[in-house]
């Protein structure tokens, strides 16, 4: 409709003329909705709420006096409450093109004016700083203009004198040999796998090299052994024909050894074993002769003297019985004497060697000595019968148990 206006999203309706008004404002102010406005009695403008844009670039000089060319950039625009745009519309409505400038002007000086109190390191380091004491510092003029700064951004900091270029040298020729070195390793890296891959490629070409020749070698050999095959299948069997008839020959070797052991050998060594013990027999009869021929004569000479002693007591105390009896006593060594020969004479095997001839001789001679002492006792005891002088009449109990074939302990 020709009296009906509505603004735009990013624009404030100014309608002056009328009676209504927003605070002490001299004119109404619409934004989001229409409104009417009445021709020749009211009047209606516009102000833009769009963000604008301004550049800043400014020659400063730091602290130290050095001289920086600093490029800044703000973010801005009119701000939407009320009296903000009633600021702003007093203040740009008609000179809206020339917002950016003016704003960019009270930028810089507040921009020399930060910078002026700072040195170069600091102003590197901390641009957030410089930017946020930037917009503190156009904050009242700014909400003055009605305008309200979204971002103010510090994008380059220029060096006349070439101090930054000789404050960064240091460190730019640390950050180069560093680069320097890092290339460099990263070109022996390069050059160790290089050389590795070339390593692994060549054994690997080794490796298969030798298989195939490994390959090549087991072929040919199964191809040698299919064609030698028949060969030396005969020749085992020729072997095994020559193990078995080895085998059989010493089998044979080996049952004529044990027929010449069983039948020649054996008999052999048995005869000559009989004859070696009959001749130790023959030799320890010999010597059991001699040793019991002595004792004998010992034992003898021993009876013999008891005899002459008892038959001169017996003349002397002129006892007939006892003289009789000393006659028969008189016989015993040579009775003695006569059964040692014959003992020695006999074929005996004595399993206890001198000493079993030596009880079979002392027991003869003490059967005798046993008889001498009987007639003794008998002589004094009446009513005994003497023996005779030849022997003939009762004998002492032990005598009569005497045998001829090898009496006493040890013989058989």
């Amino acid at each position: 409709m020709l009296f009906w206006h509505v603004p735009a999203p990013n624009e404030a309706l100014l309608i002056s003329g009328s009676k209504r008004r927003a605070g002490d404002a001299q004119f109404r102010i619409v934004t989001g909705h229409g409104c009417w406005v009445l021709p020749v009695k009211q009047k209606a403008s516009v102000l833009s709420l769009s963000l604008r844009e301004a550049e800043i670039s400014e020659d400063c000089v730091t602290q130290q006096g050095i001289r920086l060319g600093v490029r800044a950039v703000a973010v801005f625009k009119v701000g939407d409450d009320q009296t903000s745009i009633a600021n702003a519309a007093r203040r740009f409505l008609s000179e809206q093109a020339t917002m950016e400038e003016l704003v960019g002007r009270i930028f810089a000086g507040h921009l020399r004016s930060i910078v002026g109190g700072l040195t170069v390191e600091q102003i590197i380091r901390e641009r957030d700083r410089v930017a946020q004491e930037v917009k503190e510092g156009s904050h009242s003029e700014m909400e003055k203009l009605g305008i309200v700064v979204d971002a103010l951004q510090i994008q380059e900091i220029a060096d006349t004198s070439g101090y930054i270029t000789n404050l960064a040298a240091p460190h730019a020729a640390a950050v180069a040999s560093a680069a320097r070195i890092a290339q460099a390793k990263a070109d022996q890296e390069a050059t160790e796998r290089e050389q590795q891959a070339a390593a692994l490629k060549a054994e690997y070409e080794r490796d298969t090299a030798i298989k195939r020749a490994g390959f090549l070698a087991e072929t040919e050999q199964y191809n040698a052994r299919a064609a030698q095959a028949g060969p030396l299948s005969q020749a085992r069997a020729s072997q095994e024909v020559i193990e078995e008839q080895t085998a059989l020959a010493q089998r044979q070797a080996s049952l004529a050894a044990q027929r010449l052991e069983g039948e020649v050998r054996r008999p052999a060594d048995a005869e000559a074993y009989r004859l070696r013990t009959l001749a130790e027999a023959q030799r320890d009869q010999v010597r059991y002769e001699a040793d019991a021929r002595a004792y004998t004569e010992r034992t003898v000479a021993q009876a013999r003297a008891d005899a002459n002693t008892a038959l001169a007591g017996s003349l002397r105390d002129g006892n007939q019985e006892l003289i009789a009896a000393n006659r028969t006593v008189e016989n015993l060594p040579a009775l003695t004497e006569a059964a040692a020969e014959g003992l020695a004479g006999a074929r005996l095997t004595v399993l206890n060697g001198t000493d079993g001839m030596n009880e079979i001789v002392s027991g003869i001679v003490g059967q005798g000595l046993a008889i001498l002492d009987s007639l003794k006792k008998g002589a004094g005891t009446p009513g005994a019968t003497p023996p005779l002088a030849d022997g003939a009449g009762s004998l002492p109990r032990k005598v009569t148990k005497l045998k001829q074939d090898g009496a006493g302990s040890g013989a058989s």
